[in-house]
């Protein structure tokens, strides 16, 4: 419900805070004392548009605030979490609109859009009036008040349930048919790629081996040169270094022989000897293997061109194209499968339309049994609220004969809609095409009488709801206000003191002028003020003490006293 609503700087409003309460809330005061202004600030939290005209003369800005209690409104909750909202006790909506074009949104202090206020405003708040925010016009809520009223929700829910796992399948099955059309091509392209990779016999680490190949083969003459000088120098040519060495080796023997404290030993002579010899015999054999083949070459360069095309088609390395091969096995596979999942997916599509449409159908029938006693009690209660020749009916759009083109909806069958005709000989009309903001507002309120909660916000606003009318009608319209004010949060502007008696708050708007400008002042009145109040709006200038008894007694009887 609307807890408070704080304006600054609209219109004639410099600054102004209002506290809400549950039950009926009335506010009255002389015409152009600002109270279309409260009811266009809170349209404003809603999401309507507004203009920069609005703003108060000689300021920037204009901002309206408005704090809900959202406590228990799945709904709401719902539509927050959507949004990426935190949850959240009260709901703090803020609008500021500035002269510079800048307007901003923030509900509970996030930025938010002007989409998102009329997607939230939605599930908080309904004006009736000539100028409404009315979700009670939208014909996709007319059958959410039709289901509530018969009873008929969980029944829906149970159809919705099913209806969901049905369009899954459905997607399914389109999925399946969609791949099912491609799947010659799409088979005849994945064999083509499987026999591709498998046909190069492509191995992990073989891009690598063949790069390390081609660079021996592309330096074979450079290996042989090297190769065969460094065995010359050491073994092969004359006075080679193992020459000189075994020479060495000879002397340093004798030395040894003659001197026993040489350090170094005949086996240290050998083995480095040895050790050279070695090092020759294996340059010579070497180079003796050193291949000279430029059609192998040829071969390796053929060979890493086919890797480098295989991993450009299905992977950056050979491990990624292994990898695909495995994948477009697997993907050949499935599409054998297809016609055999297509034919189950089928047959459970059949199954579960069939028991869609029973309880569909069921749902339907409910339907229409409760549409017929929902029209004869609102027609009822729009007939008592001064508007005789009001014909109210309930249509719901023509279903297919053929049980093959029968289309099936969310909400099952039936496309329900409030038609409305408020004068005798004239044609019915849907409910949104009513022009009256004053008729408009007491059929809303008929129907909040009868479906008190049908596809309603928690908060409903009535504005001109008396217009046009007066005495015994106008009592009539004050008590079913307060009717609807037992489930819902009701705020009425009113001019008439028959159906301001029934409010368990009464706020005054007044207007006066200070300082050369006009200030809009929004009061609680205590029971005296409200007496009298309600005696001016009895007796117009004058207050008389004839008046004021009068006020006393319409006040007691509304409180059944």
């Amino acid at each position: 419900m609307l807890a408070e609503l704080t304006i600054r700087n609209l219109a004639i409003i410099d600054a102004l805070t209002i506290e809400f309460r549950e039950g009926l809330t009335v506010i009255s005061g002389e015409t152009g004392a600002g109270k279309s202004i409260i009811i266009g600030a809170l349209s404003m939290l809603l999401g309507d548009r507004v203009s920069n005209d609005m703003i108060r003369t000689s300021e920037e800005s204009a901002v309206v605030e408005g704090r809900f209690e959202i406590e228990g409104n799945s709904e709401v909750e719902e539509t927050l979490a959507e949004m990426g909202l935190d949850k959240a006790q009260d709901l703090v909506i803020r609008r500021i609109i500035s002269r510079s074009g800048k307007n901003r949104v923030y509900i509970n202090g996030s930025p938010a859009t002007v989409q998102m206020l009329s997607a939230v405003g939605e599930c908080l708040v309904n004006i009736c009036g000539q100028h409404e925010h009315q979700t009670l016009l939208r014909t996709d809520r007319h059958i959410d008040i039709l289901d509530e009223f018969g009873g008929l929700l969980n029944l829906r829910n149970e159809y919705l349930l099913e209806y969901r796992q049905f369009l899954e399948f459905v997607e399914r099955r389109e999925e399946l048919l969609k791949a099912n059309d491609e799947r010659h091509d799409r088979e005849k392209l994945l064999s083509f790629q499987l026999e591709e990779i498998e046909k190069s016999d492509v191995r992990k680490g073989e891009d690598e081996a063949l790069k390390e190949e081609k660079k021996i083969l592309a330096s074979a003459s450079k290996l042989r040169e090297y190769g065969e000088s460094s065995y010359a120098d050491l073994y092969g040519n004359e006075g080679s270094i193992l020459e000189k060495l075994d020479s060495i080796r000879e002397r340093t023997g004798q030395i040894k022989a003659i001197d026993q404290g040489f350090s170094v030993t005949g086996q240290e002579m050998d083995a480095a000897f040895f050790a050279l010899e070695d090092i020759a015999f294996a340059l010579r054999d070497y180079v003796k293997n050193i291949p000279d083949d430029p059609s192998r070459l040829e071969q390796i360069d053929d060979r890493i061109e086919l890797i480098g095309k295989l991993k450009r088609k299905y992977g950056s390395t050979i491990e990624e194209v292994l990898e695909r091969k495995e994948a477009i096995k697997k993907e050949l596979g499935e599409i054998t499968r297809l016609e055999e999942e297509i034919e189950c997916v089928e047959a459970i599509i059949s199954e579960k339309k069939t028991r869609l449409l029973r309880t569909a159908r069921h749902l339907s029938d409910m339907r229409k049994h409760y549409a017929h006693i929902l029209e004869e009690k609102i027609e009822g209660e729009i007939h008592d609220l001064h508007m005789i020749h009001t014909v109210f009916r309930i249509m719901f759009a023509e279903a297919s004969e053929s049980e093959d083109s029968l289309v099936l909806h969310e909400n099952g069958l039936d496309r329900v809609e409030f038609y409305l005709s408020t004068n005798v000989g004239e044609t019915l009309k849907p409910l949104q095409r009513i022009a009256s903001g004053g008729e408009l507002s007491r059929i809303v309120l008929a129907i909040k009488k009868v479906a008190a909660t049908g596809g309603s916000a928690g908060t409903v606003v009535f504005d001109e709801v008396d217009s046009g009318i007066g005495g015994a009608a106008a009592e009539r319209i004050g008590s079913k206000l307060k009717d609807v004010s037992l489930s819902h949060q009701v705020i009425c502007i009113t001019h008439l003191p028959q159906i301001a008696c029934f409010g368990d708050a009464h706020y005054l708007v007044t207007k006066k002028v200070s300082d050369g400008r006009t200030h809009t002042r929004v009061l609680p009145l205590a029971e005296p003020e409200r007496l009298e109040e309600i005696a001016r709006m009895l007796g117009g200038i004058e207050t008389t003490e004839t008046t004021r008894r009068h006020a006393m007694e319409m006040l007691a009887a509304s409180k059944g006293d």
